[in-house]
């Protein structure tokens, strides 16, 4: 990325309190792309109450509604979680980097990003990637929209732990992804003080 904004693909973005907008409250999204042109994330912590893994995937025709009953695949037992506001109809799996497919995007080394039927069909099977995480949208950003947020003191950046993305956990992802820069969240507030 040029400029002096580093990119900040493969980070996490921390929400501060008080930034303003309620659908990004308390959130940590993690960065996949981020260039001149605007950034693309998926909020990690903000689980959906529905429709669960087993109904999406009914949905979407990947299993039966007679598999779903018989099926004991403990990836179809995750829940699924809201990426964003963009797209919310659209799923995305970021996963390990063990599943690997002609429509897979490496972030990392250790994290990928991939959003076709077949990983999903993979998941289902049994034979997609050791970590992964549904998310149905996306977060999104137009060009310089993310770095100005930045500068207003919207977001902390720190690089991102793969543990804390997969974790089932996500009560605690906010606090832990804190703890990353060594911030304790009873110490934040919403209004910063000048000297």
């Amino acid at each position: 990325m040029s400029g002096s904004f580093p990119s900040l693909c493969g980070k996490f973005i921390i929400a501060m309190p008080g930034m303003g907008d309620a659908r990004f409250e308390k959130t940590v999204i993690y960065i996949c792309a981020h260039s001149d042109e605007g950034a693309m994330g998926f909020i990690i912590n903000q689980p959906l109450e529905a429709p669960t893994t087993s109904e999406f995937f009914c949905q979407l025709e990947i299993i039966s509604q007679e598999e779903s009953l018989s099926l004991t695949n403990s990836v179809l037992s995750n829940t699924l979680h809201a990426g964003g506001p963009v797209e919310p109809g659209r799923g995305f799996v970021l996963h390990s980097s063990d599943f690997q497919s002609e429509a897979t995007v490496e972030v990392n080394k250790k994290v990928s990003l991939t959003a076709t039927l077949e990983v999903l069909r993979a998941i289902a099977d049994g034979k997609g990637p050791n970590a992964n995480m549904i998310t149905l949208g996306y977060s999104g950003w137009s060009a310089g929209q993310l770095e100005d947020e930045i500068i207003s003191n919207g977001w902390l950046t720190v690089d991102a732990d793969e543990d804390i993305i997969f974790d089932k956990r996500n009560d605690t992802k906010y606090s832990r992804s804190l703890k990353l820069l060594g911030v304790d969240e009873s110490l934040l507030s919403s209004s910063s003080g000048h000297a």
